[in-house]
């Protein structure tokens, strides 16, 4: 086996271990979670187990991590993030930035015009405007958002955002699960 290989597969089993310590979570809690045996759990963070995607993806899921993550995959030598579009109707197009599931999630939003639509789900919700101007409805209060301004609120709320005007608005939009705030300093 390729040396490289073999280093990044032996370093899976202590990072395993770690992420599951730093989190205070028991072999048994997790084993319970994935379905996986206890001891195919130890035997895979002591590296007497290689592991295997079918063991990695409930374990990248439970930890609520990128499969990435796991890995910790070598370097390509190409420092850009290749990011691929969503194209929504009317003009809108989404760009996820962050990909870890379960946590804090940041997009790129160009928004289309669209009537307002209220919404509820849980969550928490931080917006930043990019360009164009951003009109935000929360119950019944209604803002308009200018470049460089932020708004952040509690999804619980009956919510809707779009471009204040004809013209497209840019943001970036990061959502997190309920209680996870992202704070704008002063």
């Amino acid at each position: 086996m390729n040396p490289d290989v073999t280093e990044i597969l032996d370093g899976i089993g202590p990072r395993l271990h770690r992420l599951r310590r730093d989190r205070g979570r028991t072999l048994r809690s997790l084993a319970e979670e994935t379905g996986l045996s206890i001891s195919t759990l130890s035997r895979l963070e002591s590296g007497k187990r290689r592991p295997t995607l079918d063991l990695l993806i409930p374990l990248a899921h439970a930890h609520r991590v990128a499969l990435d993550q796991l890995v910790a995959a070598p370097a390509t030598g190409d420092p850009r993030v290749h990011l691929r579009p969503h194209r929504k109707g009317r003009g809108s197009v989404v760009i996820p930035l962050t990909q870890y599931p379960g946590r804090v999630q940041v997009f790129k939003q160009i928004l289309g015009q669209r009537k307002p639509r209220l919404v509820t789900h849980e969550g928490y919700e931080w917006l930043y405007v990019l360009a164009g101007k951003l009109r935000l409805i929360i119950g019944d209060r209604e803002t308009v958002l200018s470049p460089g301004e932020i708004a952040e609120f509690d999804t619980a709320e009956p919510h809707w955002f779009g471009p204040a005007d004809e013209q497209a608005v840019e943001i970036l939009h990061l959502f997190g699960p309920h209680g996870d705030q992202a704070t704008a300093r002063k």
